[in-house]
C-alpha cells in the first residue's frame, strides 16, 4: 500500500490539494512537514467525506497565482522523500 495519495480538487472559490495518508496517525506530522512550502497559504486537517478510504485528509490551500500542478508535484516529491527517510522531520 502506498503511504499517501494526493489529488487536486477544483472549486469555484479556490483550488486545493487533498492528501490522504494510509496511516492517519501521521497527519499532524505530515502537516508540520508541509509548513515549509512558501506557496502554501494554509493547511487543515479535515474529515473526509464520500468514498475515500480514510477518515481524514490534509487539505492544502495555496496562495494566489500559484501553479497548482507545479506545487502538487513539489509536495508529492517532498512526501516521497519524507516517507523514504523514515519520518525524521
Amino acid at each position: 500500500m502506498l503511504p499517501f495519495r494526493s489529488e487536486i480538487r477544483n472549486s469555484p472559490t479556490q483550488s486545493t490539494i487533498k492528501i490522504f495518508l494510509s496511516d492517519e496517525s501521521l497527519d499532524a506530522r505530515v502537516k508540520k512537514h508541509l509548513e515549509h512550502f512558501k506557496d502554501i497559504e494554509d493547511i487543515e486537517l479535515r474529515e473526509s467525506i464520500g468514498q475515500n478510504r480514510v477518515n481524514e485528509n490534509i487539505t492544502v490551500f495555496l496562495k494566489d497565482h500559484v501553479d497548482i500542478n507545479k506545487i502538487k508535484q513539489s509536495i508529492d516529491s517532498s512526501l516521497w522523500w519524507y516517507f523514504e527517510d523514515g519520518f525524521e522531520n
